[in-house]
């Protein structure tokens, strides 16, 4: 059943939550094993949240829009007192004092949280290969990486274990993994969704959003996490957004760009899936045109110069004595260096030490700040584009999912993989992967809807065209 299916379900007394949340934990049980999408399942608590929401539907009390629901959480989302470690072993057994404002709203619409999923350590991966933990391996083909970083929430969802999770995209965190797995995957305006609780990344850059295996659900898991939030400096003064009431409204009269710089270098079966979102898009009232914005094959260079220098500064405080598990040593400066040896990876320490040399005397100009005004001059590009046409439509990522292990050496190859996801986070637009279809081996592939600012309903309503016209 799909979460909305679900949610009917159990707020009209037609199936407990109990029985909801006993079944998401035996496919859990039966499934993770070979997946490893999930670092923690909370088992008991899940059942006693479910247990609390059964007394009060029969009490007849009304309950939230996304009742008895099971969700998957990424790891860097914090929990009160359930551990987050961002499958970092610097992180290892920390229980946060609160929840993330996600957290508080997921429960009052009534979903229930049901483990937290492995990630690439600190958000820092495009494969969910660099968690402290182990690999995550993709449901649609366990030879195959499902994507990163917010690989086990793709994989959570995919795999049927839940019909909902969360993750979070600073360079396409959510939408490649979804590409690769074969589910919905959202980016959601910069600031829409609040990041208190989010353990950060790139902070200019993340953003939480959505995974689930269709339009409508992502569509109503947004609506429950969103709107302003004063715990939040960066959350816009905006309305949680209401999706589901237009989002059969079609796509009628809409312009949409097909972006040569999101399709240049894909496969063949990757850009063949594209066109046939264009023809289904066209065939339900859009007028397809043709779009060049040669500013995007920028945005990798800008992104892997901002995000690791804003890394570099908020990974700081992981200094054995502030935050994180502590290596004893002579003296503290020695305290700290084996510290942070033994509780970072090698990804996290590549692009710590990447960032703090873009933000060093003497280079901050020529490598931080050309990087954001290279930034600015993507933002003026999209603007630009935006001016002739309502949504971009392009390849989620340029090719199915690859084999476990085959790019781990190569830190470029693997940066390759965010090429088409990018630009829209410098940008802090909204974008979402749709499953399309499949490729060579079955494995899936996704077209990616990009939008302005606050373009969220718009989006969604194309992405259900699509969806409709790949079932029908």
């Amino acid at each position: 059943m799909t979460a909305l299916e679900i949610a009917q379900q159990v707020a009209a007394g037609e199936t407990s939550a109990t029985s909801v949340i006993e079944a998401s934990l035996a496919a859990i049980a039966a499934t993770d094993g070979d997946v490893h999408a999930f670092v923690d399942v909370h088992g008991e608590e899940a059942l006693e949240q479910a247990a609390g929401l059964d007394a009060a539907i029969a009490a007849g009390e009304r309950v939230g829009p996304l009742a008895g629901v099971p969700l998957a959480l990424k790891d860097n989302l914090c929990q009160r007192g359930l551990p987050t470690t961002c499958s970092s072993r610097i992180l290892e057994g920390w229980r946060p004092p609160y929840d993330a404002t996600v957290v508080t709203r997921l429960r009052s619409a009534g979903a229930i949280i049901v483990g937290k999923t492995n990630m690439d350590e600190f958000a820092m991966g495009s494969s969910t290969e660099n968690s402290a933990y182990g690999p995550t391996r993709n449901p649609a083909d366990l030879s195959r990486v499902p994507g990163g970083s917010s690989g086990g929430s793709a994989a959570a969802v995919a795999a049927r274990m839940t019909p909902l999770s969360l993750g979070s995209d600073t360079g396409g965190s959510i939408r490649q993994p979804a590409a690769f797995c074969g589910v919905v995957g959202v980016k959601p305006t910069y600031g829409l969704v609040s990041r208190y609780g989010l353990v950060a990344f790139a902070s200019s850059l993340d953003q939480i959003g959505p995974f689930s295996t269709t339009v409508a659900d992502s569509a109503a898991l947004l609506d429950a996490i969103s709107g302003h939030d004063p715990m939040d400096s960066t959350s816009l003064d905006q309305p949680p957004t209401a999706l589901l009431a237009s989002l059969d409204d079609g796509v009628a009269g809409l312009r949409m760009g097909l972006c040569s710089e999101l399709l240049a270098g894909s496969s063949e079966e990757v850009m063949a899936a594209v066109h046939r979102a264009a023809e289904v898009l066209a065939s339900a009232g859009a007028t397809i045109v043709d779009v060049s914005i040669p500013e995007l094959t920028l945005g990798l260079s800008a992104y892997y110069l901002i995000a690791p220098a804003e890394a570099s500064s908020n990974l700081a405080r992981y200094d054995g004595v502030r935050y994180g598990n502590r290596v004893v040593a002579s003296d503290v400066p020695a305290m700290n260096a084996a510290t942070r040896t033994a509780g970072f990876g090698d990804e996290v320490k590549r692009r710590i030490m990447l960032g703090t040399y873009a933000l060093s005397a003497g280079y901050y100009d020529a490598y931080y700040g050309q990087a954001q005004r290279v930034r600015t001059l993507i933002i003026q590009a999209f603007a630009r584009a935006y001016g002739t046409v309502d949504l971009l439509l392009g390849a989620s990522t340029p090719t199915t999912a690859f084999e476990l292990g085959a790019k781990v050496s190569d830190p470029m190859e693997m940066y390759l993989s965010d090429v088409f996801t990018i630009p829209t986070n410098l940008a802090g637009h909204p974008a979402m992967s749709v499953p399309v279809g499949t490729g060579a081996g079955e494995l899936p592939i996704g077209v990616q809807l990009l939008g302005p600012a606050l373009s969220e309903e718009t989006l969604f309503r194309a992405a259900r065209v699509v969806e409709v016209g790949r079932d029908s």
